[in-house]
């Protein structure tokens, strides 16, 4: 038995150390695996290593240029760029708030920023208290994270979580001093950045000081640079400015309304865009072709170096119709007509002309009081403000006569006679109270109302007037007809010009058998400046209604800046041609010739002595006063209207002018005055005989000075 056992133990001693050994053996072979492994990737693979380490990423980033201008037809400047130094910002792409902040506070040091807060001023502020709390949240984020519980944070998702930050945050917090405050500034323009794109810190007002201390300073200063930016002048001041335009700030980019149609365009949500009128109207021309740079990130997101790989192409230049020395003599005579021979609650005038053989508009201005006596430029008014337009609407009555077979070219004479039906009485100014057998032709030298009643009332199967009778006539047919037929003038509709935002009148609602009367000599809808100069130019041109527009041609910039090569000549655009024959289009040609010309025109007295042939008509319109004034709203006025063309054989201009809002009781006669007095300066004749030579000379002095 103890053989045995003395056995065992020594058998089981001997395992002991072949365990041990074993285990040793096994202990060298993992140390010999690492040893080779760690050999292998630092001999074989540090190289590739120490590249990946040092990887950055390289990104396309697109930068701005500035717009194209905008020139009048003689080439000269209406609307440029003017050149500034700008502080810049790139946005890394794992760039945080925090991050973001303590450049802001490191850039504070070297510029001044507009920091006027919302404690300090109740408006025109350039922080408000939200962008001081998001300010101070992005310095802050632990303080803040210990007001709010643990329940609230598992809860809320990432926005909400965030409005419930900041509305932790008190009013206490945010008393910034003014270094914390510029500071707060500029965060507030970099958290406006998005990954990879590039803003302005500053873009006005920067000093050579600044752009030298941040040049010194940008390996501290992560994605900060220096550059330039541009601004939009206007060499000629507010000339035509209400209907150039406006183009956003960097700060406002994209309107909300319009940016997922601009962001499929390839558009930046900062970008500056057109905002209005034509610098919207022409925002893919103007706009340009972006910069192109290639921005290096490391690791961590930081932009390390950026590379311009593309200057990209400054927008193309719209070139006006529009004469600048024309436009300028338009403007002065609605000015001075305005203040000097304006009554009652009349605060406005407006004055439009144009080719009625393509549409190019040759001037256009408005002119209007404020109520506290100041007078701005409300060009705008001519495309978007409406008023009813009296006898001045006569000629498309008569051809809207001749289209519905009311009258035929041998059955156009009626009786002009005062008018009594059921209540209503009508008669024209030229005969009160007794019977005159007047033509197409005469009924627009006179400007009877009568026949244009009695039109009216044969559109509707009434042939035969007697006193007091009841006018039993489908009215509203006749209403519907009527306008069927302007619109083919373009009064009630969209004119088409070039210009967004364009008004197309207003359509009376009412409910009266007499209105249909009332509505054929002008007393009824209302239109727009511009409609009743698309009216004027379809008459004068022999019954083309064509589009009117600003633009004449897009030309590129050359080497030097300048305009260049004409990219695109804009041609006339035809909407529709009158559904009437020529011969009838002649006779309302003859009449509104003998409103200027004739014994017994209403415009005669005013263009006696002309040099040039010209054809028109005036208007008288009943009407209520709807200005600024509300406590004068819906008072009863009257306007006076014209529109005229001239040579009359051979036209060159047609011309609308509105005095709107005038005592019912007036001695103004601007309507006419001022059109006489815009064609004569477009001929140059009478008191402009001169014009040419008066014109170089000031051009001559402006370019010595």
């Amino acid at each position: 038995m103890k053989t045995n056992k003395k056995n065992h133990n020594k058998k089981k001693k001997s395992h002991i150390p072949f365990r041990l050994n074993f285990l040793f053996f096994t202990v060298f072979l993992l140390f010999a695996m690492l040893i080779l492994r760690l050999g292998y990737l630092q001999i074989v693979k540090g190289e590739e290593f120490e590249t990946e380490v040092q990887r950055t990423e390289t990104t396309l980033a697109t930068g701005t240029v500035p717009r194209g201008e905008i020139y009048d037809n003689q080439q000269r400047k209406l609307v440029g760029n003017e050149a500034l130094q700008a502080i810049t910002y790139t946005r890394g792409t794992g760039v945080s708030s925090e991050d973001m902040a303590t450049i802001a506070v490191n850039l504070a040091a070297y510029i001044e920023m507009p920091n006027i807060t919302e404690f300090e001023q109740d408006s025109d502020f350039d922080l408000s208290k939200r962008d001081l709390k998001d300010f101070w949240i992005s310095m802050n984020e632990d303080k803040v994270n210990d007001r709010i519980s643990d329940k609230q944070k598992d809860s809320l998702n990432g926005s909400e979580l965030y409005q419930l930050q900041v509305d932790k945050v008190t009013d206490e917090d945010i008393q910034f001093s003014k270094e914390e405050q510029e500071a707060a500034a500029i965060f507030k323009r970099m958290n406006g950045a998005y990954a990879l794109s590039t803003i302005n810190i500053k873009g006005e007002d920067v000093s050579n000081d600044e752009i030298a201390k941040v040049s010194e300073n940008l390996l501290d200063l992560p994605g900060i640079d220096t550059g330039t930016d541009w601004v939009r002048t206007y060499p000629e001041k507010d000339m035509l400015k209400t209907i150039l335009g406006n183009v956003t700030s960097e700060s406002k980019g994209l309107p909300k309304n319009k940016a997922a149609t601009y962001l499929a365009q390839g558009y930046a949500r900062n970008d500056r865009v057109g905002e209005s009128y034509l610098e919207l109207e022409y925002e893919q021309v103007l706009s340009g072709s972006k910069s192109q740079s290639e921005t290096e990130t490391n690791q961590n997101g930081d932009v390390v170096n950026t590379i311009q790989s593309y200057t990209g192409e400054k927008g193309d230049n719209l070139v006006l119709t529009i004469d600048m020395d024309f436009q300028t003599i338009v403007q002065d005579l609605a000015k001075e007509s305005l203040v000097n021979e304006s009554e009652g609650l009349n605060d406005r005038i407006y004055v439009v002309a144009a080719d009625p053989n393509n549409g190019e508009i040759l001037a256009m201005t408005g002119q209007k009081r404020e109520t506290n006596g100041e007078i701005k430029d409300d060009t705008l008014g001519i495309i978007t403000n409406t008023y009813q337009m009296g006898s001045v609407v006569k000629p498309a009555t008569v051809l809207a006569g001749y289209m519905d077979g009311a009258i035929t070219l041998a059955d156009n004479t009626l009786i002009d006679e005062p008018l009594t039906l059921a209540g209503q009485k009508i008669s024209s100014v030229f005969n009160r109270s007794g019977s005159v057998a007047v033509n197409d032709i005469t009924a627009l030298e006179r400007s009877s109302n009568v026949y244009m009643a009695k039109l009216a009332m044969r559109m509707g199967g009434e042939y035969d007037y007697y006193q007091n009778m009841a006018l039993n006539i489908d009215y509203k047919n006749v209403i519907k007809r009527l306008r069927n037929y302007y619109a083919q003038f373009g009064l009630g509709v969209k004119t088409g010009i070039d210009l967004p935002g364009e008004g197309s009148g207003f359509i009376g609602t009412a409910e009266n058998p007499g209105l249909a009367l009332t509505f054929a000599f002008g007393q009824y809808d209302t239109y727009t400046p511009i409609q009743m100069l698309q009216y004027v130019s379809t008459v004068a041109n022999g019954g083309k209604r064509i589009a009117p527009r600003l633009i004449d041609e897009i030309r590129e910039t050359n080497a030097e800046g300048n305009l260049g090569a004409i990219q695109t000549q804009l041609e006339s655009d035809v909407l529709n041609i009158l559904d009437v024959g020529e011969e009838e289009i002649s006779r309302v040609q003859q009449g509104m010739y003998e409103v200027v010309n004739g014994a017994n025109g209403s415009a005669t007295s005013y263009f006696g002595g002309i040099e040039y042939t010209a054809a028109g008509k005036t208007g008288t319109a009943e009407a209520y006063y709807d200005g600024d004034i509300k406590s004068k709203k819906g008072e009863s006025v009257t306007n006076r209207t014209f529109i005229g063309y001239a040579p009359y054989d051979d036209p060159e201009i047609a011309v609308f002018v509105i005095v709107p809002y005038l005592p019912n009781s007036n001695s103004n006669h601007e309507n006419t005055v001022v059109a006489r007095k815009v064609l004569d300066a477009y001929f140059q004749v009478g008191d402009y005989a001169d014009l040419s030579n008066d014109i170089a000379e000031e051009n001559e002095a402006t370019t010595e000075e």
